[in-house]
């Protein structure tokens, strides 16, 4: 190409510069030179990928308090509901669809992973026929209607 056949070109228009070389410490210089007001912001945490951050002290207070924690169901009350569930011959669907619950609800509790909800212990309670809470755990439920000497 000579120099002749460079002026004939006509650049109709310009590709605008890409955000990530707007950001280099040249292209905010040359703003600056030009008089465009410019904003520069440092960003806490920027260009890592930590979005879920927990400090030493956090941490540590997660072990040493027992407060943080959700009361679990206990394993004894657990046993009680396989237990009841079995003497009927159901299955863990079957409770669950009885007392109108998911069956990994059921699991849960059976496994003492859930977090008691009363509401759900009563449900319990009436289908298999047995005390899941209180001082006598384990006592059949009279049926409504009759009484015990």
């Amino acid at each position: 190409m000579s120099a002749a056949d460079r002026e004939t070109f006509t650049i109709l228009r310009k590709r605008p510069p890409k955000p990530s070389a707007m950001k280099t410490e040249q292209a905010i210089n040359a703003a600056r030179r030009q008089g465009v007001q410019v904003d520069t912001q440092q960003k806490w945490g920027a260009g890592q990928n930590k979005q879920h951050q927990t400090t030493k002290n956090t941490a540590k207070l997660d072990r040493e308090t027992e407060e943080l924690r959700h009361d679990k169901i206990t394993l004894d009350v657990g046993k009680l509901i396989q237990q009841g569930r079995q003497a009927k011959g159901w299955s863990q669907k079957d409770l669950a669809t009885r007392v109108n619950e998911k069956p990994q609800v059921i699991n849960d509790y059976e496994a003492g992973r859930a977090i008691p909800n009363q509401n759900i212990i009563g449900k319990i309670e009436k289908a298999i026929g047995m005390k899941l809470r209180g001082k006598d755990r384990g006592v059949t439920l009279q049926p409504p209607g009759t009484s015990h000497k």
